[in-house]
């Protein structure tokens, strides 16, 4: 009896150390994936010189990417749902890592656009993966870890992006993509000794969790999702223009990118504040009106004043779907968080990889400034979205 009673608290000390393995182990993922991902608006003003490509070619070029990791998330869910966490994540890293080794090789366009497709293989099984690893650590008490989660993608967002832009004037884009490919394969290795072989999932005891999703209350949590990430994608396809055609160099891209990004990391955070105080609604009214106004703003600016803005326009721009995300296991449909996540990390993602042709094509055939308009407005179409989205969400959130 003294026995079982000496061994209860090294197993719940066990228990919590695996949990806090996990939720790190997910969040470098998440950072290093997430900066794969933005990382690659620094290399489009170089593509496009080297390869001869319109907007909308640049915007299928990154399709290719973002289209491939949206479209698989729930296949690449189901079929590794049967595999362990480290497993699964270890994968998703080193098939990323591939991706990125055939970029690196010069074997021109056709090379490019197959690393592209390969990459986004990998970093489709990480996020839902990942969220699912979060959840069955954390249970019902899972919306500050996810909170971390998040926040951890826009650290990388803001870091790997910026180093990227700062290297390429020193060096071809190449080994800069080499370099990449090797952070990868160094991290992959890191994961097989972190996360832990086995994670007791923890109990999903609250009943806030065990109740069916709306249906229709989730389909419009898409669609804000979807029009959300329409506006941040189409964004920043343009902004490295933007700040070209004020007068930066390859350098202030990665500035400017570094900003949106460090405001969009803060931004995860003041939303979720902002939405223990307003409600979901109110939140995501206050930041996309806000990012449709700071997104004309930054069209009529200096260079200097742009720079100054960015900060703020990261905070809404991104801080959205900090609400939004933490809005999903209470809308899942059936319940089923893991499927809910996968679906609705395929509809923003494919959305982000889809929306910018559409962005592109607007400002190729009348101009630049009338595609970035064109993202302001997006913005605002979210406004009579959500306000429909308020019905289906239960007590004081939907304020």
């Amino acid at each position: 009896m003294q026995m079982s009673t000496i061994a209860e608290p090294a197993r719940q000390t066990t228990c919590a150390q695996d949990k806090r393995r996990g939720l790190i182990a997910a969040c470098l993922v998440h950072a290093l994936h997430d900066g794969y991902t933005d990382g690659l608006y620094a290399f489009f003003p170089v593509w496009q010189s080297q390869f001869g490509l319109s907007y909308v070619g640049l915007a299928i070029v990154r399709a290719l990417y973002f289209g491939t990791m949206g479209g698989l998330q729930v296949p690449a869910d189901r079929l590794l749902s049967g595999y362990s966490p480290r497993d699964t994540l270890v994968l998703s890293t080193l098939i990323a890592v591939g991706g990125l080794a055939v970029m690196a090789v010069p074997i021109g366009f056709v090379g490019l656009c197959c690393g592209l497709v390969l990459a986004g293989i990998g970093s489709s099984i990480q996020h839902p993966r990942a969220s699912q690893l979060i959840i069955e650590c954390y249970g019902d008490a899972v919306r500050r870890p996810l909170s971390f989660y998040n926040f951890s993608g826009d650290l990388g967002k803001a870091v790997l992006p910026a180093l990227i832009a700062l290297s390429l004037p020193i060096f071809a884009w190449r080994p800069v993509v080499g370099f990449l490919a090797l952070l990868g394969l160094v991290l992959s290795l890191i994961l097989i000794k972190l996360i832990p072989s086995q994670i007791a999932p923890a109990m999903m005891a609250s009943p806030h969790w065990q109740a069916d999703g709306d249906n229709a209350g989730f389909s419009w949590l898409l669609a804000i999702g979807a029009f959300d990430t329409a506006t941040r994608m189409g964004y920043l396809l343009f902004l490295p223009f933007l700040i070209h055609g004020c007068g930066g160099t390859s350098a202030t891209v990665g500035i400017a990118l570094a900003l949106l990004f460090a405001g969009g990391a803060l931004g995860k955070v003041t939303c979720g504040w902002l939405v223990d105080h307003l409600g979901v609604v109110r939140s995501v009214i206050a930041t996309e009106t806000t990012t449709s106004f700071l997104i004309m703003a930054t069209l009529f600016m200096p260079l200097s004043g742009t720079l100054v803005l960015l900060p703020l326009l990261g905070i809404v721009l991104n801080g959205t779907s900090s609400a939004l995300y933490g809005t999903v296991p209470e809308l899942a449909p059936g319940g089923d968080t893991g499927r809910a996540f996968a679906v609705f990390y395929t509809g923003v993602i494919g959305t982000g990889g889809l929306a910018p042709i559409a962005y592109g094509a607007i400002a190729d055939h009348l101009s630049r400034t009338a595609g970035q308009l064109a993202t302001a407005a997006t913005a605002l179409l979210i406004v009579p979205m959500v306000l429909r989205l308020g019905s289906f969400i239960k007590g004081a959130s939907s304020c």
